[in-house]
């Protein structure tokens, strides 16, 4: 990890903006001894929680609270840190931070101390994005799943692929060293059978990653349709809530409505929009344009239809605007009120490129499936246990290791191309956690490897 570690004292509010019963001034670097001493008359002892009066230069009381000091390298930043627990008002926090800074301490920049934990090798990459993740998770499940992150428990899979990845290459590049011998090294050292072990274990932590990203970003559903096919009800029985207006009026609803709800602790962003028809209403034709823009960016679209009337010309037409990628699923609703449905009941139909639910958005019968169903076609499985928090490079890193280790086991008989594969692979997975880089592999070779023998 080649970075220069910082030589200056940093200072901020730890806690968030506005009123409270407790606020806490963080203060990490080489001047935290002599501000706390400042701050305190002295520095308290280490790790030992001090209820002590916090002053300004003249003697004044800012306020008393809890102050606790932890030196280096046994704290968050791996820097001394201060940490000053006063009363949460807005004021009172301004001037204590500005006390510390009077002392020779600067306003921290936005994740400046975490920067530091991971410079100081306190947390890695993966970690420290955690940090952000744990702060600002929006369920439960995904509250559990940014603490796993931060844990280390993510790191810890991929360090552990790492690490056999590294390796095979070692055994690999070996190999190249010995072109004259008549000794088939890749068939003796098991190559395809470690690469092979290598590919199951990361199709294992890619699928929890998968689903740890789908906790952090949720998904986008979009709900497409006619007017009057019950948009607005089945956005309502999503929410539990009313949200948005229903009546029997046809094009009631002139916008796009977003609401996020929850299934199972996955965030949805569901997307009610103005019924889609032909229109000389300036409103409405305003209303329809932002559905399209609003299915461009959707992961699932609900084509609602009325179950009387089945799927028409007009729905085909409104399928073939919806992009290819997107996933779809044909909601025949009001079943409760057609004559031809009056006997069926909570029904999902399923092909090979085609999903159909018959429901009742009114009524409520048949939202379970479809609940299921949201979370079945965006990936995700109902056992949440190990599941990391994920982000979106986390899994493009994941994707391109397993596009290249495929390519190394597909040319296993050539040792110079999977020793490559190899060493790309190698490269994308340490971006996770920003341990491993290129000039760290010599170092593995030598002291790992012994090539006389």
């Amino acid at each position: 990890m080649a970075s220069t570690k910082p030589l200056d004292t940093i200072a901020a509010i730890a806690t968030a903006s506005g009123a409270g019963g407790i606020g806490v001034v963080r203060v990490s670097g080489p001047a935290a001894n002599s501000i706390a001493t400042g701050v305190l008359g002295h520095c308290p002892a280490a790790r030992y929680a001090a209820y002590l009066d916090f002053k300004q230069a003249n003697g004044d009381l800012i306020d008393r609270g809890i102050a606790i000091f932890y030196p280096n390298p046994h704290s968050y930043t791996g820097e001394d840190v201060l940490e000053l627990q006063a009363h949460g008002g807005t004021a009172l926090m301004q001037i204590l931070l500005a006390r510390c800074i009077e002392l020779g301490a600067r306003q921290a920049e936005p994740g400046e101390f975490t920067r530091r934990a991971y410079l100081n090798d306190k947390i890695d990459l993966a970690q420290a994005e955690a940090v952000a993740d744990v702060i600002n998770a929006a369920t439960a499940e995904a509250a559990k799943s940014a603490v796993r992150s931060l844990s280390g428990e993510f790191s810890q899979r991929i360090n552990t692929l790492l690490l056999k990845l590294i390796d095979l290459r070692m055994f690999v590049e070996a190999c190249l060293d010995f072109p004259e011998e008549e000794i088939d090294f890749i068939t003796q050292g098991r190559v395809a059978d470690k690469l092979a072990a290598i590919i199951v274990e990361l199709n294992s932590v890619f699928a929890k990653a998968k689903q740890g990203s789908l906790l952090r970003e949720g998904i986008n559903v979009v709900l497409v349709g006619q007017p009057n096919v019950g948009k607005s009800s089945l956005m309502n029985q999503l929410a539990g809530e009313e949200i948005a207006i229903v009546t029997s009026i046809a094009g009631t609803t002139r916008d796009t409505i977003k609401n996020a709800i929850q299934i199972n602790g996955v965030p949805l962003h569901v997307i009610d929009t103005a019924g889609l028809r032909e229109t000389d209403d300036e409103v409405e034709k305003f209303g329809i344009e932002r559905t399209w823009r609003a299915a461009q960016s959707a992961n699932i679209a609900l084509l609602l239809i009325d179950a009387a009337h089945g799927i028409t010309t007009t729905e085909e037409s409104i399928l073939a605007r919806l992009p290819r990628e997107i996933r779809k699923i044909w909601v025949h609703n009001k079943i409760d009120a057609s004559d031809q449905m009056a006997q069926v009941k909570e029904i999902v139909q399923e092909n090979e490129s085609t999903t159909h639910i018959y429901l009742s958005a009114k009524t409520g019968l048949g939202m379970d499936l479809l609940k299921i169903e949201l979370l079945k076609l965006a990936g995700y499985e109902n056992n949440s246990e190990g599941v990391f928090m994920a982000r979106a490079r986390h899994l493009d890193a994941l994707i391109q290791v397993q596009a290249h280790l495929q390519l190394a086991s597909e040319q296993i008989n050539s040792a110079e191309l999977v020793a490559e594969e190899l060493r790309i692979s190698q490269e994308a997975l340490s971006s996770i956690t920003g341990e491993f880089t290129p000039d760290d592999l010599l170092g593995e070779i030598f002291s790992k490897f012994c090539i006389g023998k």
